[in-house]
């Protein structure tokens, strides 16, 4: 309602990095970080859940998977026009499918008989209490084209680019002025041994982190466990954690001598303190970032031109 997300953006009180644009390669893990998230809401204020768009086949399975995890009292279903294919989410359709992860309840013999409507269901005694007893509000428009995307919808990745830069912008000065390159600033060296690292969506060998890790957007997070390595580093997760994220950066460079990760990130001193983990996504810094700093003679690392496909 404030308008585009990249133009108020604020520290959320929990956030986790799940470090993926879609969350179809790892469903389970979305959950899990859904959960993490909603169990440290204390329920002192009301909570709008706002959930994703993907409602089609198992992004349906899973959304019914979501509100069964997280009862709402409400749900507000917004349809479009003349479209058919998501069923009205009311508290018996929720009850008796299947989700993706989640199995729905058996109906009774009345219900496979067609007894009754499954909007009017009532729970008689020694029901399932656990049921779902939201109130949907179903929202149909009547005008056409409702919903359709037009010539002016803005593609998601343009939006991610311009959250991050927004971000980004947090690392410049206050005063009105000359916008800084990003190698101009002045990062933080964090040790090796002193954070652990994780790649989120692919597997990498060891032999190969750092040149994955080099000018990459990774998550400041922070895990419950003691950081320990008996050498000086680097200290490598086998499983991709859920865990708090601080924030975010970029690994402006790596020193393998003196064995330093070389960070940006505007997340203030007393938040950094508490960062032992950064966490390696497939999402991307904005290639305006990388191909627009002033400044730069030459060949730009990690950018060209004369690409070989065959390779």
């Amino acid at each position: 309602l404030p308008g585009p997300p990249f133009t108020h953006q604020q520290m959320p009180c929990k956030m986790v990095y799940y470090g993926q644009t879609s969350c179809e390669q790892d469903t389970e893990r979305y959950l899990d970080v859904v959960k993490y998230v909603f169990s440290f809401y204390k329920k002192e204020v009301p909570l709008v859940i706002n959930t994703m768009g993907w409602v089609k086949g198992e992004g349906l399975l899973l959304l019914i998977d979501i509100i069964r995890l997280l009862s709402p009292s409400h749900i507000v279903q917004m349809d479009l026009c003349d479209w058919k294919a998501m069923p009205p989410l009311t508290p018996g359709h929720v009850h008796f499918s299947a989700g993706l992860h989640t199995k729905g309840k058996q109906q009774s013999k009345c219900k496979q008989l067609g007894v009754g409507s499954v909007e009017s269901w009532n729970y008689p005694e020694g029901e399932d209490l656990s049921a779902p007893q939201h109130k949907l509000l179903y929202v149909h428009p009547e005008f056409p084209r409702a919903g359709v995307p037009g010539e002016v919808r803005v593609h998601s990745s343009i939006l991610r680019d311009l959250s991050i830069l927004g971000y980004l912008g947090h690392l410049q000065s206050p005063d009105i002025g000359a916008v800084l390159p990003l190698h101009s600033l002045v990062p933080y060296q964090v040790p090796f041994n002193a954070v652990a690292l994780r790649v989120i969506h692919t597997d990498v060998a060891p032999s190969n982190i750092m040149y994955a890790v080099n000018a990459s957007w990774v998550g400041l997070c922070c895990i419950p466990e003691e950081v320990q390595c008996q050498s000086d580093g680097p200290v490598l997760l086998t499983q991709t954690p859920v865990c708090d994220c601080l924030g975010f950066g970029i690994v402006r460079g790596v020193d393998m001598e003196k064995k330093l990760y070389h960070i940006l990130t505007p997340v203030p001193p007393e938040n950094l303190r508490l960062v032992n983990c950064l966490l390696l996504g497939n999402i991307t810094i904005p290639n305006c970032v990388l191909v627009g700093q002033q400044g730069i003679e030459g060949e730009i690392p990690y950018v060209t031109s004369d690409y070989n496909y065959s390779i």
